[in-house]
């Protein structure tokens, strides 16, 4: 690197660096070769672990933090990536978590292999402009079809049954699928808890995940209120609080006869409070939690219909939080002692508690859990669903193939390549599976064709069937619908950038 001293107007020294040996520019078809290397190596990495048989991620951070995971969003969040159409891939996968909470992988890898059959039409001849027109054209008519293909679910608190075998499928291909059952009930239930049908809508403010370390997967539980990582302030108060308990959340330690004349029975307290109020506390037989943090403070209230009292003079009975039960967890050996506040006033306000063995399997536990939740919250607001298993996509690839032909421009040929890169994700699915993937795959497009039945997929666990409708794999159509224009969406940009300015290090 060399620079040149220069002086400004006071007659001061300073040095301009000259850096531009290091700086490189891709223009044309160069960029749009670097751009295309770039998505399709993110792709590859994500490609294993697409699928119910999908291979688990270990990822180190900088601190040495260990992370499994097979979740799309994650692995590429947590990656390493310098390239500027990796990071795009990664924000790609980050939109497709934000809008929809599932099929992060299905996103990228679907993205990769449109950029990958892009990049054969490029050596061929075709405008990228052209390519990304064609694509346009092609996910309206994938996206149609997939409308006519969908079928109206069944979202009623009364009948469960269907709903966990959506979330079942969600949670298929996560850590936690050896209880996966009970955890998608506890989706189901919690999403049922605070969903409102009217509106079609679901607050996930009302849903806190917890986690601690400690005990097994299967010790998870729901809770129909509130749950504290605190235990009372003194060892000698009530583990259980009887039922029609008054809470009163308070921030500062005084005056507690006046709490008492309330009739509140239990206190939570934002701050502390010295060794004299918590006696103090104790004889007037009030128990009492200390240091609790702001946001569970607020939750708190939320869930009991109780008022946050800053000042003593505000203190009425009006303004006592209602619940049923006030009980301390506790766990083995360890003595860990968590609180649980049941039966609130505002009974909508859940707790999910994941247990695992260490922080890696409680973390990759809420990520799963999140998943599911959001799959069960679309439904509650879209009801269609397809049929899982790469059906879907093969049913659109077919589709859009035949719509090709009927193209006389040279847009079809871009038709034609969408079709082709839709089969990525039922080959990536058979590969992970431990099946042929070409033959699988032709196999089972020719009998979708045949017996014009769009629900035939890869059959992953080796069920004896095809039919994605007799195993229950089921998806919603909003997230298999995101996923084709997200992914056409990016690849769109990408084929619209020919000219990159930047550090040659990052090329």
């Amino acid at each position: 690197m060399s620079g040149s001293l220069a002086f400004d107007e006071y007659g001061r020294p300073f040095i301009i660096i000259r850096d531009q040996e290091r700086k490189s520019r891709l223009t044309g078809i160069e960029a749009h070769k670097s751009h295309i290397m770039a998505a399709k190596s993110v792709a590859g990495v994500l490609r294993t672990s697409l699928g119910p048989k999908g291979l688990d991620k270990l990822l180190v951070s900088p601190d040495g933090d260990i992370t499994v995971t097979n979740d799309g969003a994650t692995i590429l969040k947590q990656m390493d990536v310098q390239h500027q159409i990796a990071k795009l891939m990664v924000q790609l996968s980050q939109s497709q978590d934000d809008e929809i909470g599932d099929g992060t992988t299905g996103v990228v890898v679907l993205a990769g292999a449109l950029l990958e059959q892009a990049e054969k039409l490029l050596d061929r001849g075709v405008h990228p402009i052209r390519v990304a027109d064609g694509y346009e054209m092609a996910a309206k008519v994938a996206c149609e079809h997939l409308e006519k293909v969908s079928e109206e679910f069944t979202v009623s608190p009364k009948d469960k049954e269907d709903l966990v075998r959506l979330a079942m499928t969600t949670l298929g291909s996560k850590i936690v699928n050896r209880c996966h059952r009970q955890m998608a009930e506890i989706a189901v239930d919690a999403i049922m808890s605070v969903a409102d049908f009217e509106r079609k809508d679901v607050d996930f403010e009302l849903i806190k995940v917890e986690g601690k370390v400690g005990g097994k997967m299967e010790d998870t539980m729901l809770i129909k209120g509130v749950i504290v990582d605190k235990d009372m302030s003194h060892p000698q108060m009530p583990k259980v609080s009887g039922y029609s308990s008054n809470c009163i959340v308070y921030e500062i330690s005084s005056m507690v006869q006046q709490v008492k004349d309330t009739g509140a029975n239990l206190v939570i307290c934002q701050w502390g409070f010295d060794d004299e109020a918590n006696h103090l506390l104790l004889q007037k037989s009030l128990p009492a939690v200390r240091w609790v943090g702001g946001p569970e403070i607020e939750l708190i209230a939320i869930a009991t219909g109780g008022r946050i009292v800053p000042r003593f003079e505000e203190l009425t009975k009006e303004k006592l939080g209602k619940a049923g039960t006030v009980r301390e967890l506790s766990f083995g050996t360890t003595k860990d002692r968590m609180l649980v506040i049941e039966d609130c006033n505002n009974s909508r306000a859940v707790t999910i508690f994941i247990r695992g063995g260490n922080k890696m399997i409680i973390e990759e536990g809420k990520r799963s859990i999140h998943d599911a939740l959001c799959v069960i919250r679309n439904l509650v607001k879209d009801n269609r669903i397809v049929y899982g298993g790469g059906a879907p996509e093969i049913s659109c690839s077919v589709a859009v193939a035949e719509a090709a032909k009927k193209i006389s421009t040279l847009e079809q040929y871009a038709m034609k390549s969408f079709a082709e890169a839709l089969e990525s994700i039922p080959l990536a699915l058979a590969e992970n599976s431990g099946f042929a993937p070409i033959h699988t795959l032709a196999e089972i497009k020719s009998r979708q064709v045949k017996e014009n039945n769009p629900r035939l997929g890869i059959d992953c666990l080796n069920k004896g069937t095809n039919d994605m409708k007799s195993q229950s794999v089921i998806e919603t159509l909003s997230s298999k619908r995101a996923q084709i224009l997200l992914a056409v969406q990016l690849t769109k940009m990408i084929l619209k950038i020919d000219d990159v300015r930047g550090s040659a290090d990052q090329m």
